[in-house]
């Protein structure tokens, strides 16, 4: 069965966000299924607009930013 994002339900979602990057906390269940986190980043490009990118390494500053996020996601599980 392929991916349908009509199936995808979103349960929460909260944003960190500097001058070049935003980093996302999202709780999502497929299809009624187990709750599950997911955590994305975005960064700006040379025009401004945030573009999807690999999640990578964590600064510390990033950490702390998103740890409260994290947990409050974990709430909603």
């Amino acid at each position: 069965m392929p991916y349908d994002s009509n199936l995808d339900e979103l349960i929460f979602s909260n944003s960190w966000e500097n001058e070049s990057t935003r980093i996302t906390v999202s709780v999502y269940s497929y299809n009624g299924g187990p709750k599950k986190l997911q955590v994305t980043r975005e960064n700006k490009d040379s025009s401004g607009i945030f573009r999807f990118t690999k999640l990578g390494r964590l600064s510390k500053e990033e950490i702390a930013a998103v740890l409260p996020n994290i947990q409050e996601a974990v709430n909603n599980m």
